[in-house]
């Protein structure tokens, strides 16, 4: 394989660490701990694994798009990949970072539907990154359905933060 898309391969792994540095900034503590969730809710130690997966997945399937259309060919497709790694990495630090369950939930809700726009502008460039996508976009389903969840059950005015 050549360097040029080795190099680029990395730009793509290094733009997925930038959007998961804010997860490893703004961590749950003590807050987070304190809040009642639902008995559905998977373990703490399965979260970083999930992620680290995921985001191997999201950065092969950027890339695989540009491999294929090249960033002007891509471009409105990448966008929009920019966007949603964005809007991810924004959650940790609304939530965990301002105690902001509502601003978490809207994030995620935008989060979710620029996934979506995501796997269909990618999947006419290259089927197989769509559908990488998928398990990002089943997990972010499922941490849509907690992150309400624990909200609903942990309701208080911003004032009493």
């Amino acid at each position: 394989m050549e360097l040029g898309p080795l190099l680029v391969l990395s730009g793509f792994v290094a733009a997925c660490f930038l959007a998961a540095l804010t997860g490893a900034m703004f961590r749950p503590g003590e807050w987070y701990e304190r809040l009642a969730k639902p008995a559905w809710r998977p373990p703490n130690w399965l979260f970083g694994p999930a992620w680290a997966v995921l985001y191997v997945t999201i950065a092969l399937s950027g890339w695989l798009v540009w491999r294929e259309a090249g960033f002007a060919g891509a471009a409105p497709a990448l966008a929009v990949y920019a966007l949603q790694l964005a809007l991810n990495a924004a959650w940790s630090p609304l939530v965990f970072g301002l105690h902001r369950l509502d601003l978490g939930f809207l994030d995620i809700v935008v989060l979710w539907l620029s996934i979506v726009a995501t796997i269909v502008l990618f999947h006419p460039i290259h089927a197989g990154a769509a559908l990488l996508l998928l398990p990002y976009l089943g997990w972010v389903t499922f941490a849509s359905a907690l992150n309400l969840a624990v909200w609903r059950r942990n309701r208080v005015a911003p004032s009493q933060r």
